[in-house]
């Protein structure tokens, strides 16, 4: 059984012209019938250049812009028929982690405030619980990070350092789904590996289900388990990691690999 269904999914957008009465002149078509299944545990690699649909897809997954039509099932809920209220409900189960965390995270709160209000969000509770700074201190060692610097904002962070903080927040309130936007796009090299291998261990270790969006072939083949390559609100190519990278079978797939610089047998450097 699928942990996340998607059936023709689409998502389109009226364009309307000028005059008194403004009419539809043109639908933009962002999401045109997509149609995905997830397992549990399952990291999808999510690949396409800017403008192909996948943060339209993304924002529909987690019901934040609404469905044309189709469904969006998730552990076996249907969310896509679900009240406006009893969405609101189902927030907590999605979480992103953005391309940029700075801009991503409150310059004004320290580590442990960010964390704790996302912990709080899940089991408020705890807001004045003293078990609440060793969930803290727990979830930062979980991502790598030193306790020790709870304190401090994220000012005073590396990029690498400021996206396992998003990650950590982003784990905080227990979510079902991950959806990881260009997580490393913005990171040196040497970071990106660091920061895919935490999301692989991660995976591993609480058993994680995410989409993960790039537009490199090369980073999402070290991460993903299945790829689907998005083009014009479509998916034109799917498949496991390896035999979509190592025979592409459309041509916008090809197109996408041919832009990778020094394409090489290996995981990013």
């Amino acid at each position: 059984m699928s942990f996340l269904k998607l059936q023709d999914l689409k998502t389109h957008f009226p364009v309307r012209g000028g005059g008194l009465i403004p009419k539809t002149t043109e639908t933009i078509k962002a999401v045109n019938g997509v149609s995905l299944e997830i397992a549990k545990g399952e990291i999808l690699g999510l690949v396409g250049e800017s403008g192909c649909g996948k943060s339209t897809l993304s924002r529909t997954v987690m019901q934040l812009q609404p469905a044309t039509s189709g469904t969006v099932t998730l552990d076996g809920e249907e969310l896509t028929s679900l009240p406006k209220n009893e969405v609101r409900n189902r927030r907590l189960d999605f979480q992103m982690i953005f391309q940029d965390p700075y801009a991503s995270l409150n310059p004004r709160m320290t580590v442990f405030s960010t964390l704790a209000e996302a912990i709080c969000q899940r089991h408020p509770e705890l807001k004045k619980d003293k078990n609440l700074t060793n969930k803290v201190i727990e979830l930062m060692s979980t991502v790598g990070l030193d306790p020790r610097f709870m304190k401090k904002y994220p000012h005073e962070f590396s990029g690498g350092q400021r996206q396992r903080i998003a990650i950590a927040r982003a784990l905080a309130p227990e979510p079902k789904l991950v959806i990881a936007d260009e997580p490393v796009s913005a990171l040196d090299v040497s970071i990106q590996s660091q920061i895919l291998n935490l999301l692989l261990d991660l995976r591993d270790k609480l058993g994680i289900t995410m989409i993960f969006i790039s537009h490199d072939l090369s980073v999402v083949r070290y991460i993903a388990d299945n790829i689907a390559v998005m083009y014009s609100g479509k998916i034109v190519e799917y498949g496991e990691a390896d035999e979509v990278f190592l025979n592409p079978k459309h041509e916008y797939t090809r197109k996408l690999l041919s832009a990778i610089p020094h394409l090489k047998e290996q995981a990013p450097a």
